[in-house]
């Protein structure tokens, strides 16, 4: 296959909607239609110079989990990107709420990354976890990943409709800042990038459209059916266009389980969509969630 080729066989992998979110409900225009042409330009964003800097934003509270936590879907594919992009860019810091950097930290350290945890009152309180760079680099890209945006009454809703404002710091007003490049990766409407993608065709298409819709726009937004998976093709586009070939350990499925298990225990972590302090994504079984990452895989050693 040519890059192209794989390019669009990526992005259809992940294009999807198993949990039935309405992410394609009008055939003719839906989040899928509306973000036609982003996912290669957010590859092409990336890695164009080698001091680029990246800080990724993830973290979503699921103030009703058990026990309240934040949700596997985020953490999980911002780590698998900074897994990732460490071999192509200079430096990558994911930000966090402290209980979520925990958990990526130890994701990172199962992972066998060399990473450093830093608490800063920057950036609302957040946690970084950081590998390579220099003191004092500066960031070119914002990329987030299943992070809540501000909706239009400037308040950050669950797609469910819940107000989850008392758990989520403005960190979304990074993502305001012209000079930088911004990606957003998102899987229902509510998240920080969907700004981008009019308020219409979100509101018929996803319930409770026209109050969770985050006005929040990113210069470039990847719309999956599950966030992780957007993350996972980002990073697989970006090996495309660069002619990387990845280690093998990074779409291994089962690889990626061990990861994510440390990551639920150790946190805790929850699923976004049951609650439970269990090894899965959005209510999906691990056989499900695993079939983009592994078509991504075969596409890559295609």
């Amino acid at each position: 296959m040519t890059p192209a080729d794989k390019l669009a066989a990526i992005l259809a992998a992940v294009q999807t909607d198993p949990g039935h979110r309405g992410l394609a409900r009008d055939p003719h225009d839906n989040l899928f239609t509306a973000t036609k042409g982003d996912f290669e330009a957010a590859c092409r964003s990336i890695g164009r110079a080698h001091d680029d800097a990246i800080d990724i934003t993830t973290g979503f509270f699921i103030p009703t989990g058990s026990p309240p936590s934040f949700e596997t879907d985020g953490p999980l594919g911002s780590l698998f990107l900074l897994r990732s992009l460490t071999r192509i860019v200079q430096q990558v810091a994911i930000w966090s709420q402290p209980a979520c950097a925990t958990a990526l930290l130890a994701g990172a350290r199962v992972a066998g990354l060399s990473v450093e945890r830093i608490e800063t009152q920057g950036r609302h309180g957040q946690s970084v976890v950081q590998f390579g760079g220099w003191p004092g680099l500066s960031s070119t890209h914002l990329v987030a990943v299943e992070a809540v945006g501000r909706a239009t009454d400037g308040r950050y809703y669950s797609m469910r409709g819940r107000d989850i404002t008392e758990h989520t710091p403005p960190v979304d007003e990074a993502y305001l800042t012209p000079e930088l490049t911004t990606i957003g990766i998102g899987d229902g409407g509510n998240e920080i990038g969907m700004g981008k993608i009019p308020h219409e065709t979100i509101v018929k298409n996803i319930p409770n459209g026209d109050l969770i819709h985050c006005r929040v726009p990113t210069d470039h937004l990847i719309v999956a059916g599950v966030s992780n998976w957007g993350a996972y093709a980002l990073a697989a586009g970006v090996f495309v266009l660069k002619g990387i070939q990845p280690p093998a350990d990074l779409f291994d499925p089962d690889r990626e389980r061990e990861i994510l298990e440390v990551m639920v225990r150790e946190g805790p972590l929850v699923d976004g969509v049951t609650g439970k302090q269990t090894a899965t994504v959005d209510g999906l079984s691990w056989e499900e969630y695993a079939k983009p990452l592994v078509r991504i895989g075969e596409i890559l050693r295609g």
